[in-house]
């Protein structure tokens, strides 16, 4: 009978760490719980605004030539621009990305001295669907031979050839918005 003593110690001990596992488990849960709480984060959108504006200022001067910087729309704003002024396709170019109020994208594409085979680089995959005329001048659309779900950004392009310009836009907008843009380019090139 010396081994009922030891045996119900031996229960006991074995009882005891299934106890202080599980408590032990329960505080480092707690510790996590408390630091997912009380650590502030930041919900703020991470891309900043750009003044595609003043870019357009120093690219015109520098360039010479007549960089459009559209007037947007209520709750649009720019996320991106640039100019690139010796690319290696021989094409200089000025590109502004516009994000609207419900996230919908719309790229503008301004290129200077367009050959085709730039023009049928930009529009590869994509078929010509149909024109829209807005204001005096007409647009032609393009759209993407096959759809994408999501819309990707290339999915719809309409482009102004102006030779031996062009502009082109393209996004995941709506055709109201491609539309009032569009309008808008055109009145910052002087055309309506």
């Amino acid at each position: 009978m010396s081994n009922a003593p030891s045996d119900a110690a031996a229960k006991r001990r074995a009882k005891q760490t299934v106890i202080n596992l599980a408590l032990s488990l329960g505080a480092s849960l707690g510790i996590v719980l408390v630091l997912i709480l009380i650590v502030p984060r930041d919900d703020s959108n991470r891309i900043q605004p750009v003044d595609f504006t003043s870019i357009a200022m120093e690219a015109e001067v520098s360039s010479g030539k007549e960089i459009v910087a559209p007037q947007l729309p209520q709750g649009w704003w720019s996320n991106s621009a640039r100019w690139s002024a010796k690319p290696t396709d021989g094409v200089a170019t000025w590109y502004v990305g516009f994000v609207g109020p419900k996230n919908q994208y719309i790229g503008l594409t301004q290129a200077f001295g367009v050959n085709p085979t730039w023009l049928a680089i930009e529009l590869k995959n994509s078929a010509e669907t149909g024109s829209v005329t807005i204001g005096d001048s007409t647009w032609t659309i393009y759209e993407a031979l096959e759809q994408s779900n999501p819309k990707k950004t290339k999915d719809f392009i309409m482009v102004l050839n102006n030779e031996p310009d062009a502009v082109l836009l393209y996004g995941t907008g709506t055709s109201q918005d491609f539309e009032a843009l569009a309008l808008s380019v055109q009145a910052a090139l002087g055309a309506n």
